[in-house]
């Protein structure tokens, strides 16, 4: 069997199991369809492996699999490029996935669209395999586009809810506001430099950098990079495309794990990372990318730290990581924001797949209020998500602490504009990372056991969050189904970052990402790391490992020593606690401005185009007019032979009339 075989087998093997579970799922049953597409994802995973090998033995492949079509001189087709920073992400993914695919089978065990879940997780999968494998713009928009189709199916997967059908739509419309940007930069690209294909794209660059986009006059490239990088705000949930991920998890906890934490809210980063022989070229681009990862990682952190829905604290957090990722692009250093993105994948799944076991075990609920002192119940899923919310919170010697340390650092090495309120946002959202990771795991599983508490709070109670009905047992440990993926998801997110001396400075991703000489912030880091242990024992001097301390602390103090405060707090914070459970208004101002304004537009068109003039003027009018012609005829038509003679002796007489006044005037 040759490579490119396997590379092939990567992305059909999960879509096989998808086609099955998809279209057969009532034969094979529940036990078949989960066979078959967990099945399919690890031989996906196993045949990452083996091309993760061989690509550290030194094989770079790039080539066409198959031409869709040509016209004048520009092909569209499918192809794969396999380098370190594919291989890297195709690891992630599919481990990921391979957990949150038998994760899901305890999870849904009751639940009647029990296969068609299944199905599209594997199609989810098969999408973003396609979007990380290609060597071309053709097949990462083809991927880009399914990845947003499919996560919009299963956002609204529970299609009964009203609130789910809303928020998949909104994430739907949101994702294509920045995908609108996507395909301008592309389109650039091919109106340009006369092809799709990244080599031969990349090849150009500094020919395309000295040009200038004809209609706006600015740079081309840094119109393309723009472009490029609206198109990763929207799927990477960027500021102020970031609304629709919140509301995403309306979804089944497992693919809040699988899209919001490891897959496709990081295709934007991946993405970047990939165009950075593009993106070095313009410092003016960087800095747009460097000033809204700093906004999106603090001003999203502060809203993590006011929710009360254990999977929204975890998706605000998100919100936050990706700006840290973001960030990292923006000066330059890209292998940092994908080892960031490798070591959140693997914490963030276990947050998300731990509040996931909290709500089996809660009889679904999520409201961390209706929780507290659940540690005792739940020992394995407790463990687990206290190693992730270190990691979280960026704590040596957990995994998420050497990738949120290198980003800073690399934003302090920056020397593109806006790099200086980057730093400030950074060291922020340190503090508000310990606080809102610690938050969550003492108002959850610290603390009185407020679940035996019959009386709703002033808030009601959310149907959605209660669909099974509201709990009367205790509360449990959850099935090995379930646990077991969040113990080998753990294990990464405690190690994985101890391989920062091999990705970061060991020249793990090779000639797969480009930095401008320029650009000295990560070679800077290279020279002053010292080992593993040398970075965790310089960290306790540094002001990020007291700023994530002091977070944890305020956590500890104020929902362990005085649960009381976080109310009184409250309480005196006045608008600003409320601007922070607002969100800052964007969900009313889009409800306001962008739904609003879509309502005006179309009962205008309702009211003026479809009443007034469809009905009102060209159907009824011509019926009318019709009818007022009708009545005018009916006048002479009476049927008595007398007038007829009357009207024809009348007629003559004015023909009369007009061929001798016609003849006066010499016309005739």
């Amino acid at each position: 069997m040759g490579m490119k075989t396997l590379y092939l087998l990567v992305p059909l093997a999960p879509l096989a199991g998808a086609i099955l579970a998809g279209f057969f799922g009532k034969i094979l049953g529940r036990t078949g369809s989960h066979v078959v597409t967990i099945l399919g994802v690890a031989v996906s995973f196993a045949l990452s492996f083996l091309i993760y090998q061989d690509v550290q033995a030194g094989t770079v492949f790039n080539g066409a699999v198959y031409t869709w079509l040509e016209s004048g001189g520009l092909k569209l087709q499918v192809g794969f490029l396999i380098d370190p920073l594919t291989v890297t992400m195709m690891l992630v993914v599919n481990f990921v996935s391979l957990m949150v695919h038998i994760y899901t089978i305890g999870y849904m065990a009751d639940d009647p669209g029990y296969q068609r879940f299944f199905s599209y997780i594997s199609l989810f999968t098969f999408s973003m395999l396609m979007l990380v494998m290609s060597n071309n713009f053709v097949q990462l928009f083809f991927g880009w586009e399914a990845v947003g189709l499919v996560s919009y199916l299963l956002i609204g997967f529970w299609y009964t809810r009203p609130t789910a059908i809303y928020a998949n739509l909104k994430a739907f419309l949101v994702n294509r506001v920045g995908d609108f940007g996507f395909l301008l930069g592309i389109g650039l690209i091919a109106a340009y430099a006369g092809s799709l294909d990244y080599a031969e794209v990349f090849a150009k660059r500094n020919e395309l950098a000295a040009l200038t986009e004809t209609v706006t006059g600015w740079p081309l490239l840094t119109a393309i990079c723009i472009g490029l990088f609206i198109g990763a705000m929207g799927k990477s949930a960027q500021f102020p495309l970031h609304v629709w991920l919140p509301d995403s998890m309306e979804g089944p906890t497992p693919i809040s794990a699988l899209i919001h934490a490891a897959t496709m809210v990081t295709a934007g980063i991946f993405m970047v990372s990939r165009m950075s022989p593009l993106f070095e070229l313009s410092d003016t681009a960087l800095s747009f990318v460097i000033v809204i990862g700093a906004i999106t990682c603090l001003f999203m952190a502060l809203i993590a730290i006011v929710q009360t829905d254990i999977k929204r604290v975890v998706a605000y957090s998100t919100l936050s990581q990706l700006g840290y990722m973001t960030m990292a692009l923006g000066a330059s250093a890209y292998s940092v924001a994908i080892f960031h993105l490798m070591t959140h994948a693997f914490f963030k799944a276990v947050l998300f797949l731990g509040a996931g076991s909290v709500i089996i075990a809660m009889h679904h609920e999520q409201d961390m209020r209706r929780m507290g002192g659940l540690r005792k119940y739940m020992p394995i899923t407790y463990a687990t998500m206290f190693i992730a919310a270190i990691a979280n919170a960026g704590l040596p010697p957990f995994a998420g602490f050497f990738s949120k340390d290198s980003i800073i650092e690399a934003v302090h090495f920056s020397q593109v504009s806006g790099a200086g309120f980057a730093y400030f946002c950074a060291l922020a959202g340190v503090f508000v990372g310990g606080l809102y990771s610690f938050r969550l795991i003492f108002f959850t599983f610290h603390g009185k056991e407020r679940f035996r508490e019959t009386a709703h709070d002033a808030h009601g109670h959310d149907a959605h969050h209660d669909a099974h009905g509201h709990h009367a047992a205790e509360p449990h440990e959850t099935p090995m189904v379930v646990t077991v993926p969040l113990i080998l998801l753990s294990i990464p997110a405690i190690g994985s970052g101890w391989l920062i001396g091999t990705i970061l400075y060991g020249k793990w991703f090779g000639d797969a990402i480009y930095i401008a000489e320029v650009h000295k912030g990560v070679e800077t880091m290279a020279h002053e790391f010292h080992g593993v242990v040398g970075m965790m024992t310089h960290s306790v001097t540094t002001l990020p490992f007291w700023l994530a301390i002091s977070g944890a602390a305020t956590a500890w103090f104020l929902y362990i020593v005085r649960p009381d405060l976080p109310a009184v707090i409250k309480k005196k914070s006045g608008f600003l606690a409320t601007i922070l459970e607002e969100k800052y208004g964007f969900d009313r101002f889009n409800d306001w401005f962008f739904a609003g304004g879509a309502r005006m537009i179309g009962r205008g068109l309702w009211k003026g185009g479809d009443e007034a003039m469809i009905d009102g003027v060209m159907v009824n009018g011509s019926a009318g007019a019709v009818g007022w012609v009708s009545g005018l005829v009916r006048l002479v038509q009476t049927g008595h032979i007398y007038q007829y003679a009357f009207g024809m002796v009348f007629g003559v007489l004015g023909l009369l009339s007009l061929m001798w006044w016609l003849g006066q005037r010499g016309l005739i």
